[in-house]
């Protein structure tokens, strides 16, 4: 970011969630991105896009750096310390969460309720450490991604609740400071002094329903700080260095859930580049079939089985398409249609346009699909001991789409808009597919079954090995080039060769010393591969971490090691990884926070802690 820029590094914000929706919060305290009701509706503050597209800033007036920001232990509630000429303050943000109380009828659910849910609200409190301080509140919503401004109402025959409507939305803000209103803005300003408190809230919950009172308010923070210690105690983290970054990661995934269906979006935003100022920009708010499987190895690592069957039975609940196979992506309410809109009235991130609503790759067609799915419901069903009935049409359909088409080219992994190739990460995942619908039939006592799809499997084994292996010994890109792929770090993390395999070694160590920048790896590089974008991209972090995993499976432990510490150390400054690594100007690119990034850090540092688990065992 150049020292001109307006947006705020996005490394720098802070994340919150209610397992409904999410919000990112600025280091001055401005809620710069929050889509209500949920994590796909158009964004009602919008200023991460456009610094004229909404905010929502509580602090101290005048002031914008703060001393301190950081989650309130085991949780995602945000805790920021200011020192003002004057005084300090400590301001605590939360999407608040409480005992549920019935159906939910801003987002209702598919999957059976929980024993608490969203509040459908952003709370914010403030208190004054020492001194006095003049704290502000400017509330300046812009509905529909900015199209449409705030009109204000006054809530009530007090001047503590007010209501902004616009694009069929409305929400509350509540306050025990006095309100005014200035056009599109709510504004408050008031003088605490050591001891006291304020609050701020908005609400679109049903009736919305507001905190009663400072003291309400307070409350709702505290059942969300017990709800999110309470949800991660039931996880298993290993006592190890690695703990903290596994908790973090942990929190993260659960704040990405989408809670009334089981669905995980790929990150709450849209449209934050991967290249700086460029056009590989895209909308990450809906659901990819292809992070099933590592969202399953990542929950069920962590001893997180009802997560992980609730994004089962979301996953059994998809409308495929006509041949039977399940789309590349879907919306966190299980819809098929996502497409793809441009947002030209929006300026984007530091000027990277186009603003995307909408994600055209969902109609492509990528056979990695199957593989992915296959794979999650055996590793679902090893672990819960039960193949349930419901799943087995869904093993049926994807081994067959599977056969259909894994001679095929498509478009990747990476979902590349230029011309479709056989890519060996797609063959692989084609191998997956059947292999593991294989060994489902076998569970089922279906012999006959078992046999067919084992036998696909051994042929596409052979085709790879075949077409897919350069001169020197090194799986490539696909079937047409000698170019690398980051993709096919997934060969040993999948265990489609042995780790002692030379040829798996060999692709391991070209990735590591070919691929790479400053040990962050690249998905490929864009000047060998048709992709149909232009401009250079940063190195992906999901990569990164599953070079972790393949140096350990193939024995350099140190190796995978110093890697994991390398990325540990560039994490934001709260814990959080976007998708991209900017490795000349040391930034964050991409969608923010991002779940798959988060997903392969926590099978990177799971092999790890393994690994030194043994070597203590072994001494």
């Amino acid at each position: 970011m150049t020292s001109t820029s307006p947006f705020p590094p996005i490394a720098d914000y802070a994340f919150l969630s209610n397992c409904h929706t999410g919000a990112l919060v600025a280091p001055d305290g401005s809620v710069d991105w929050l889509c209500t009701p949920s994590f796909d509706a158009p964004s009602t503050f919008g200023n991460l896009l456009d610094r004229g597209a909404g905010s929502f800033r509580f602090g101290p007036f005048g002031i914008n750096q703060p001393t301190a920001r950081i989650y309130v232990p085991g949780t995602n509630v945000m805790t920021t310390t200011w020192h003002t000429p004057a005084g300090w303050l400590l301001v605590h943000d939360a999407l608040t969460m409480g005992p549920s109380h019935g159906p939910d009828l801003v987002t209702p659910h598919t999957r059976p309720p929980a024993d608490d849910d969203a509040d459908h609200m952003l709370v914010r409190t403030v208190e004054c450490l020492d001194g006095s301080v003049e704290i502000e509140l400017v509330c300046e919503p812009a509905f529909d991604y900015g199209r449409v401004p705030a009109e204000w109402t006054m809530a009530g025959d007090s001047s503590h609740a007010a209501d902004a409507s616009g694009a069929g939305q409305t929400f509350r803000l509540s306050t025990d400071m006095l309100i005014g209103i200035e056009g599109g803005s709510a504004r408050a300003r008031h003088v605490i002094s050591k001891g006291e408190k304020a609050y701020c809230a908005l609400s679109w919950a049903d009736g919305l329903a507001s905190p009663a009172d400072l003291a309400d308010a307070e409350a709702r923070i505290a059942a969300t700080i017990r709800f999110w210690r309470n949800w991660l105690s039931r996880a298993r983290i290993p006592d190890h260095r690695f703990r903290h970054p596994l908790e973090r990661s942990a929190l993260t995934i659960k704040g990405l859930t989408y809670m009334p269906t089981g669905a995980t979006v790929a990150a709450l935003t849209t449209s934050l580049p991967e290249t700086p100022g460029g056009e590989r920009n895209w909308d990450y708010r809906y659901t990819w079939i292809r992070d099933t499987t590592f969202t399953l190895q990542a929950l069920h690592y962590l001893n997180l089985d009802w997560e992980a069957d609730e994004f089962m039975q979301f996953v059994a609940d998809l409308q495929p398409n006509p041949d039977g196979a399940l789309q590349i992506m879907y919306g966190i309410d299980g819809r098929r249609d996502l497409a793809e809109s441009i947002r030209d009235d929006l300026t984007g991130y530091e000027g990277a346009s186009p603003v995307r609503i909408g994600n055209g790759a969902f109609d492509q067609r990528q056979n990695d699909v199957f593989g992915a799915v296959l794979d999650s419901v055996l590793l679902h069903t090893v672990r819960s001991k039960r193949l349930p009935r419901r799943l087995w049409p869904l093993v049926q359909s994807q081994a067959q789409c599977a056969i259909a088409s894994w001679r095929d080219p498509d478009q990747g992994i990476w979902e590349a808009r230029g011309k479709p190739q056989h890519y060996v990460s797609s063959k692989l995942m084609g191998w997956v597919a059947l292999d593991r619908a294989s060994k489902l039939a076998r569970i089922r006592n279906e012999e006959d079954l078992a046999e067919l799809w084992a036998k696909t499997a051994d042929e596409i084994r052979a085709d790879i090995l075949e077409h897919g292996v350069s001169d020197r010994g090194v799986l490539r890109q696909h079937y047409e080039t000698d170019a690398l792929d980051a993709s096919i770090l997934l060969a040993p993390l999948f265990g489609f060769l042995p780790a002692t395999d030379e040829r798996m070694r060999a692709t391991v160590e070209a990735i590591d010393t070919e691929l790479t920048e400053n040990g962050f790896v690249l998905r490929y590089k864009t000047d060998e591969t048709d992709d149909g974008l232009s401009g250079k991209e940063g190195t992906f972090l999901i990569c990164s971490f599953w070079l972790v995993s393949a140096l350990a499976m193939i024995g350099e432990l140190d190796r995978s090691r110093s890697q994991l510490e390398r990325l540990l150390r560039i994490q934001s400054p709260l814990g959080l990884y976007a998708e991209e690594y900017e490795v000349d100007r040391a930034r964050h690119l991409g969608n923010f926070p991002q779940a798959f990034s988060h997903l392969a850090l926590i099978g990177a540092a799971g092999r790890i802690i393994l690994a030194d688990f043994r070597e203590e065992l072994s001494l």
